[in-house]
């Protein structure tokens, strides 16, 4: 019997054996077994983490859901107390307080162990939540839940980062949030038929929302623990049914050609932070937590502006919350594919937030429901967009292990920033019309377009001195920025 190490290629016959950089012979690959090799990957990184990563926003963002299903009432939430955006608020300390660590952490438990049990544990504190009397107690259990999802995308992103080279990035985020679109389109209608399940065990239809979502995301957790990969350079061919030793080579091969940062150096702390240095990290991780000011508000708000400020049913808002989000995971797909087709990541992101700030001026301002629902399309499709480019945008301008480690864990601060700020600016008692909410928007986008002209021309500027030889970029003379 063959070993692992020992077996030949899964994905077809090799077309021939060249000499490789050390001068030892490798397998070389046709296009169609290459395109094999990343669609493998793909399953493993982008569907089966893409699914977990799915329920972890139904999991974060269905208080909306709850809300409109009658969990305010029943907890005591009102203007006064203002207990459901706080519940909303609290979220994020333990959220962000984790993430600096999550890319260092999935490194040392590696990442089936890390992102699996992070799974469970967030799975189980949800089914909690449907079990509270108070909104306090509520709180405490979504304290909790940043705590465990706090880590998971950080590790996420990180992975995917190894396994790609830098123009198949873009596509793989935009991926991710395709199916993240997906959970946030058809959660609406999702958590309509748990509603319907009121009375049951003598529970309300929001206590089934929280517990049957909790329910599956275990189940998801349990499967996943047994096809989550591990990095491609800690015997990446050993995992269940995965690639062999020639192809994970392979696949080392090319990204050590792309951008030279394969071979992981020894964690030191000194050398974790010092990629903190690097100004240009904190502008690209705005450029998330910008867009996701607008993301967050949209999950926690959105059918409580339907239901309020448009003036539709319970039944209706949670229905009307599908269309936008189909629109969106058709929008991620095409600026994903342009975003890599063309090695640019700036203009698309310009464009998204020209598309949302439509948006909002027609939600806001339109005088017809048809067209401030228009807007909500807008909207949605340009903010969610601009989070897979803006996780690229980063990847593609960042080189090293350990530096990739940080800026992956420092974008996802970022977003947590502005997830507080999206939980906080659409309140209770600025319904119907939410402007402030709405002026908060605007601004978020209009900043992140002077943020992405501001890199996009330091970027130009550094290419060209680089060209000149009058610099090294990211330590590497062949490297260049993507604008």
């Amino acid at each position: 019997m063959v070993s692992v190490d020992e077996k030949q290629p899964a994905v077809g016959n090799t077309e021939n054996l060249e000499a490789g950089d050390k001068g030892s012979d490798h397998v070389s690959y046709t296009e169609a077994q290459k395109k094999r090799i990343v669609r493998r990957i793909d399953f493993r990184i982008i569907i089966i983490l893409g699914i977990v990563y799915c329920f972890s926003l139904i999991d974060r963002n269905n208080m909306g859901t709850a809300s409109v299903a009658g969990m305010n009432a029943a907890l005591g939430m009102n203007v006064a107390n203002n207990g459901y955006s706080i519940s909303n608020l609290v979220f994020f300390g333990l959220y962000t307080a984790i993430q600096p660590f999550a890319t260092i952490l999935i490194r040392f438990f590696g990442p089936r162990n890390f992102l699996g049990s992070l799974a469970l544990l967030w799975g189980a504190t949800v089914i909690g939540m449907g079990f509270v009397k108070t909104w306090h107690q509520l709180m405490g259990l979504r304290i909790l839940l940043g705590l465990f999802e706090g880590g998971f995308f950080p590790g996420v992103a990180y992975l995917l980062t190894t396994w790609y080279t830098r123009y198949e990035m873009g596509r793989r985020f935009s991926y991710i949030y395709m199916l993240a679109a997906i959970a946030s389109a058809f959660s609406g209608i999702f958590g309509y038929g748990l509603m319907q399940m009121d009375g049951t065990a003598g529970l309300a239809g929001w206590r089934w929302i929280f517990i049957m979502e909790g329910v599956i995301t275990i189940a998801l957790a349990l499967v996943a623990f047994f096809l989550i990969i591990p990095f491609p350079d800690a015997d990446a061919h050993k995992a269940f049914r995965f690639l062999n030793k020639e192809e994970v080579d392979f696949v080392i091969r090319t990204i050590d050609e792309d951008r030279g940062d394969v071979q992981l150096e020894e964690f030191t702390v000194r050398r974790f932070l010092s990629g903190g240095k690097d100004i240009k990290i904190y502008f690209l991780g705005a450029l998330y937590g910008l867009s996701a000011v607008v993301t967050y508000a949209l999950a926690f708000f959105l059918p409580l502006i339907l239901r309020q400020g448009m003036g539709f049913s319970i039944t209706e808002s949670l229905l009307l919350t599908v269309p936008p989000y189909a629109f969106t995971f058709i929008w991620l797909y095409v600026t994903g594919w342009v975003g890599d087709r063309y090695k640019t990541r700036g203009p698309v992101i310009i464009f998204n937030c020209l598309l949302e700030i439509m948006g909002v001026i027609l939600i806001g301002w339109s005088p017809t429901n048809a067209s401030k629902y228009t807007g909500v399309f807008f909207c949605c499709a340009g903010a969610s967009a601009n989070v897979p480019i803006a996780l690229a945008y980063q990847a593609n301008n960042i080189r090293g292990q350990w530096k990739r480690a940080l800026s992956s864990a420092t974008i996802v601060i970022w977003a947590a920033i502005g997830g507080i700020a999206g939980a906080l600016v659409f309140r209770p008692q600025d319904a119907p019309h939410y402007k402030p909410g709405l002026y908060a928007a605007l601004t978020a986008a209009s900043l992140t377009i002077i943020d992405t002209i501001g890199l996009m021309v330091y970027f130009k500027w550094a290419n060209a001195k680089a060209d000149r030889g009058e610099k090294i970029l990211e330590e590497s003379e062949e490297f260049r920025f993507t604008l």
